[in-house]
């Protein structure tokens, strides 16, 4: 399975965006997929969990304001970002997890720039 991140984009402060990641095939197998990000100097950073029985994790940065959901039929995980600022500004990278297997995919990243 290979991972597509995209939906990035520049965004004033305030305003929401919807990342996509999708999957070549199915993430069923999967237990986990994630969203992390990475702004320029920075160590990468976890952002939200979704785990395969539908469970939802959050970085605490970004509770309250990013949806992680998924859309089983077309293979796809979203990161729905709303009241955006600009310390949310990094490129966001998805990963899907087996545990299970030992497998373990990253995506490509898609760049999120929040102007103030």
């Amino acid at each position: 399975v290979q991972l597509q991140a995209s939906g990035g984009g520049l965004v004033q402060a305030g305003g929401s965006l919807r990342l996509s990641c999708a999957a070549s095939g199915s993430t069923s197998s999967f237990n986990t997929i994630e969203w992390y990000r990475q702004a320029p100097g920075k160590q990468r950073e976890i952002v939200a969990i979704l785990s395969n029985l539908g469970s939802t994790e959050y970085a605490d940065s970004v509770k309250g304001r990013f949806t992680i959901s998924r859309d089983g039929a077309k293979n796809t995980v979203y990161l729905r970002m709303n009241s955006l600022k600009p310390e949310d500004t990094a490129v966001y990278l998805c990963k899907a997890n087996s545990y299970d297997t030992g497998v373990f995919v990253w995506g490509q990243g898609t760049l999120v720039t929040v102007s103030s």
